[in-house]
Parts: structure tokens; C-alpha cells; sequence
């Protein structure tokens, strides 16, 4: 069986196809391999941005064969944190990849020029993209679907305005409602001059025993859509959470001055579901249909009197622009949703900054003249969505320092102590107690994703656990969602892909694997991106925690600085560090 991966060198606009069986045989795929190429690929100490640091995509053994398997791992050096990048997105892309024939896709270099990168099966061209450089992210798509062939088996990811000035939190937008979000991807492809990349093919997928790979297929089938076990991401999706964490005491409010949102239920996911939503959609090859699209209907001009918007919204989104920026209208929410949509830029890493520059604006950190007069206060989405185009024009110094992330912007001004990053990652909506903490600072790529703490915390709210207790879940989660994430699954999913679950499937495609292979291999693959992260200067044990996480409440009450140095003891003599 090959194990295509895909170099494409946009210094030399020339692209070539190698097999990595030996690479995908003893990595599976997706993270696991994608590691792997970066550790390849990716120059020690090389600065983020520049033409040397390469981008990694990688698909998975089961991805566009199985329900939920929908998911494409990116890989780079993070602009926004010096370190890893990594960032997984759904839609169409890895049904995409699958189609086309490359299991992993590494672009090095970089254009002298605008270009975008169209691939149909070996057919490699580098394309001209002057004409579409500062449109808009959300229109891109549109533009490129009539020039480009593929329908029904195409992708096209595309960057906003925010990838091209190079804001370290841009993203990179996936077939309309989905994203590589997180740790600065967006920006990377904006140094490589690189506004999109257009991935369709025509190959089938064969596997080595339909008849065994049929009944486990439908084995899963069946759990996924007529069980209970993803039915509320179909019902009401992620923003379910608002109210839940709200109640308890677990959602950040107001850059994380208090942990419950009076407004919580105005724009909770049941009014969202009542009133705004649209419509359902699906990544390719789900049948859950978790992506909810809300309408905003807004008043346009005296000729046109109301435009239509439609606009994919989550608990994170919600979070982040919501209720830590106390705004407590639902069209509020979803305009500057949007506004981060069309500039192409991360909506939790942009509520996370502005909640930052708000509370800074407030204690006379900043000024108003920094603000070019800016009003920034809470709850007001019309200064908020000028903050935003000024963020990624970079206006002023201060705006410029705000496109830097929270941390860097805190380093200039002042405010660490109430700048809530964690690896330098804007940090997700969860104050929940200590897991949540620690896990974001451990993991390898400070995300909620990466271990789950926010509910390691909420299981210790209901069963006291100890900190020894809480680490060793951190690390199983860690662990086993390095090969879950190999796969590449969608982690709304992970409950239905059990480990007798991923053996019998990975069989059915011919891909052998016991239990204790899979529980060491999830082991080699967090100490490989350790040992990437640690080769570019991250020391978990020397982080900043931001000193607001023990100022509030969480769910699991207040949260002692003790707990979490505790807890990096024995997390260091579990790991062996």
C-alpha cells in the first residue's frame, strides 16, 4: 500500500510525490506522522514566518472510510507561540486529500508573489492570486469555486485579510464553516504569500476486505446516529455549555473577572437553536450535522432594506465573544463572529485580546489615544468591531502589539497578571478548578483538546479527586488523543471510537494493532512533540500562569497556586522528565 506525501516548493514552484510507507507504518497518521514531517522539515530556531518554515497537512487510516473520520491535522512552527503549531479542521478537506491521493501534503518556501496552490490528483499547479489578495475570507471560496474544477470532491481553504498583515492569531477557513483556528496558521500561510490551496481527486479508496470492513462500518454507523451518544451536538451543538458552565460557576466573564454571565441565557445555545438558526450542516462523510448556522438578519441600506447573513457559531465563539466581553445580545455575538470570519483571524484568541485591551483601557494602562479613541468598554459590539479592523490593519503601535496575541501585548503595556494565555495560547472558556488550568499549560498545544481538564475539574466537583488522580487522567487523555488524532477523528466522536473500536476498524483497511501498541505509540507521539516544543523553548515548568486564575472562583471553588505546583511535580515524575 503507498503512503503518498505531497512536497510542493514555492520557492521553485515545482512539486514532486514520495512514499512514506515506513513513516505511516510505524506513526499511523495524521499527528502522529504530521509530527513527524515537521520534526523532518522544520529548522531549529527558524523564525515562524520565514520561507524555511514548512506547513504540514496529514489525513489519517480511517479518514473518509468511517463516520466522524473527518478531520485534517495541520502542522507548523506557531507564530503566536514560538513553538508547536498544530490546529485540526473538518468540512470536505480530508475526504478531499483522500480523493486526490496524498495522505499528507508539505509545502515549503515561499512566493515572491500572491498564489494560491490548486492540486487535482498529481496535477500540481501553482496559480496567480493577485486578483484575490485582501478579499475577504468568507467571499474567497465563492471566486475560486467557479474557476476551479472538482465539484462534489473539492476543498478550498482559504486566509482573510488577517493571514496577510500577518496577526499571529489569524486562521485559515475551511470550506465556508470550519477552520484551522488556533496558534497562528493563517499567518503562516500570509509569510509564504499563499491565499489559498483548492484540493480535489478522482481516485476510489479500496480496502482489503469489504465484507469485514461493511459490518464494522455499520457497527458504527449505528452508534453514531441511533444512539443517544452524539445526539446533542446534532440538537443544540456545543453552545449547550453556556448555560451549563454558567451554573456552574465555570464560565468566564468579562476577561475573567467572574465566572458566571448574567446575560448567559440570552445567548445560551437553546435561544440561539429557537430563534437564529438557520440550518444544520455536516463535515463530509457525518451524519451528525453538529456545524449550526445562525441567521442574522441586519438593516442594509434605504434601496435593500435587510441583508442576510449566515454565520456557524459554537460554545467557544460564544465564549469568547460573548460573555468575555459581556455582551449579552445574540445579533452582538454573531456580528463579531462574523467580523472575525471575514478578516480571517481566531474568535477565541480575539475576545481573548480585546476582553485584555478593555480591562487594560479601564485600570489606565492604555489610553484612549492608544485606542485611537476607541471606546473600548464592555458590552459595546459597535467599538468592538472597529477594535477588530484596526487590530488587523495594525493601526497604530498598540493595535499592532494587540495582532501580537495577549501575551506579547502585555509584555509592552503591562496587565500580565489579567492576560489569559497559557503557552502564549489565548485561552479557551472553561474556569473550571485546576485540571482545566494545568491541562491548557501542559498540553501540547494549550488547548481544551488536547486533555479535557475542564472536565477532569467538573468530575472532581462531583467525586473529590486528588491532584495525583487528576494528573494521571490528564496524561491518559493526552495520550490517547495522540492516536485518535492520527486517525484523524472528530473528538465530538471519541466516546463512539472505543479502542476495541479503533482496532477492529483499523483491521478492517488492513492495519494491525494491539492495545498496548496503541497505548505506546500515543506515548511516543506526545514525547515527539515535546521534544519539538522543548527544541523551540517551551518549559512547561517555567510558564506564566496569569494570576486572575486564582483571583476568581471557579467551579471547583478557588483555585491555589500550591494545587498547581503540585501537580507539575508529579506530572514531571509521571513523564519521567
Amino acid at each position: 500500500m503507498l503512503r503518498r506525501v505531497l512536497y510542493i516548493d514555492l520557492n521553485k514552484g515545482e512539486s514532486f510525490v514520495e512514499d512514506r510507507y515506513d513513516l505511516f507504518e510505524e506513526w499511523l497518521g495524521g499527528t502522529g506522522v504530521a509530527t513527524q514531517l515537521l520534526l523532518e522539515e522544520c529548522p531549529a530556531g527558524i523564525e515562524p514566518l520565514s520561507p524555511e518554515a514548512p506547513i504540514i497537512f496529514s489525513i489519517g487510516p480511517l479518514n473518509a472510510l468511517f463516520p466522524a473520520m473527518t478531520k485534517t491535522v495541520a502542522t507548523f512552527k506557531s507564530p503566536l507561540s514560538g513553538e508547536l503549531g498544530e490546529s485540526y479542521a473538518g468540512g470536505r478537506l480530508a475526504m478531499a486529500m483522500r480523493f486526490a491521493g496524498h495522505e499528507s501534503i508539505v509545502i515549503r518556501g515561499a512566493a515572491d508573489r500572491p498564489v494560491y496552490i490548486s492540486i487535482r490528483d498529481d496535477d500540481v499547479q501553482i496559480k496567480d492570486a493577485r486578483s484575490i489578495w485582501g478579499i475577504p475570507a468568507t467571499v474567497v471560496g465563492y471566486i475560486l469555486r467557479d474557476v476551479e474544477t472538482g465539484v462534489g470532491r473539492r476543498s478550498i481553504i482559504r486566509i482573510g485579510p488577517g493571514g496577510e498583515m500577518l496577526v499571529k492569531y489569524a486562521g485559515v477557513v475551511v470550506d465556508t464553516y470550519r477552520h484551522f483556528g488556533r496558534l497562528g496558521l493563517g499567518a503562516a500561510f500570509g509569510s509564504k504569500k499563499l491565499k489559498a490551496i483548492v484540493i480535489s481527486g478522482t481516485e476510489d479508496v479500496e480496502v482489503p476486505d469489504p465484507r469485514r470492513y461493511r459490518e464494522i462500518y455499520k457497527g458504527l454507523y449505528k452508534t453514531v446516529v441511533q444512539t443517544d451518544a452524539m445526539e446533542k451536538y446534532h440538537d443544540i451543538g456545543t453552545p449547550i455549555n453556556i448555560n451549563v458552565l454558567n451554573q456552574l460557576k465555570g464560565l468566564p466573564t468579562r476577561n475573567f473577572q467572574e465566572s458566571s454571565f448574567e446575560g448567559a441565557e440570552k445567548i445560551s445555545g437553546e435561544v440561539l437553536a429557537d430563534d437564529y438558526l438557520f440550518r444544520r450542516v455536516s463535515c463530509a462523510h457525518c451524519p451528525i450535522g453538529c456545524i449550526h448556522i445562525g441567521m442574522l438578519k441586519t438593516s442594509f441600506s434605504r434601496e435593500h432594506e435587510y441583508e442576510i447573513r449566515k454565520i456557524s457559531y459554537d460554545f467557544e465563539l460564544i465564549y469568547a465573544l460573548g460573555s468575555n466581553l459581556g455582551v449579552s445580545s445574540p445579533e452582538g455575538v454573531l456580528e463579531l463572529i462574523e467580523a472575525c470570519e471575514r478578516q480571517g483571524i481566531d474568535a477565541i484568541s480575539t475576545g481573548v485580546v480585546l476582553a485584555w485591551a478593555t480591562e487594560a483601557l479601564e485600570r489606565g494602562i492604555i489610553t484612549p489615544e492608544d485606542a485611537l479613541g476607541v471606546k473600548l468598554q464592555w458590552n459595546d459590539v459597535n467599538e468592538y468591531l472597529k477594535a477588530i479592523d484596526n487590530i488587523v490593519k495594525k493601526q497604530n503601535e498598540f493595535y499592532s502589539a494587540l495582532a501580537e496575541g495577549v501575551e506579547a501585548a502585555s509584555e509592552k503595556y503591562g496587565g500580565g497578571d489579567f492576560a489569559m494565555a497559557l503557552g502564549k495560547n489565548e485561552v479557551p472558556g472553561y474556569h473550571t478548578g485546576p485540571a482545566s488550568i494545568f491541562g491548557l499549560t501542559v498540553g501540547v498545544r494549550h488547548s481544551h483538546l488536547d486533555n479535557a481538564g475542564y472536565s477532569i475539574d467538573q468530575k472532581a466537583a462531583k467525586k473529590n479527586l486528588s491532584p495525583e488522580e487528576m494528573v494521571d487522567a490528564i496524561i491518559k487523555e493526552d495520550d490517547s488523543r495522540g492516536v485518535y488524532n492520527s486517525l484523524v477523528g472528530c473528538l465530538f466522536a471519541r466516546g463512539v471510537y472505543s479502542t476495541e473500536k479503533i482496532i477492529e476498524a483499523l483491521a478492517s483497511v488492513g492495519i494491525e494493532r494491539t492495545e498496548e501498541e496503541l497505548e505506546v505509540l500515543g506515548r511516543k507521539i506526545f514525547d515527539e512533540k515535546y521534544r519539538f516544543k522543548r527544541r523551540e523553548g517551551f518549559d512547561p515548568e517555567r510558564a506564566r500562569i496569569p494570576h486572575r486564575f486564582y483571583e476568581t472562583i471557579s467551579t471547583m471553588g478557588m483555585v491555589d497556586p500550591e494545587t498547581i505546583e503540585t501537580m507539575m511535580k508529579i506530572y514531571r515524575r509521571r513523564r519521567g522528565w
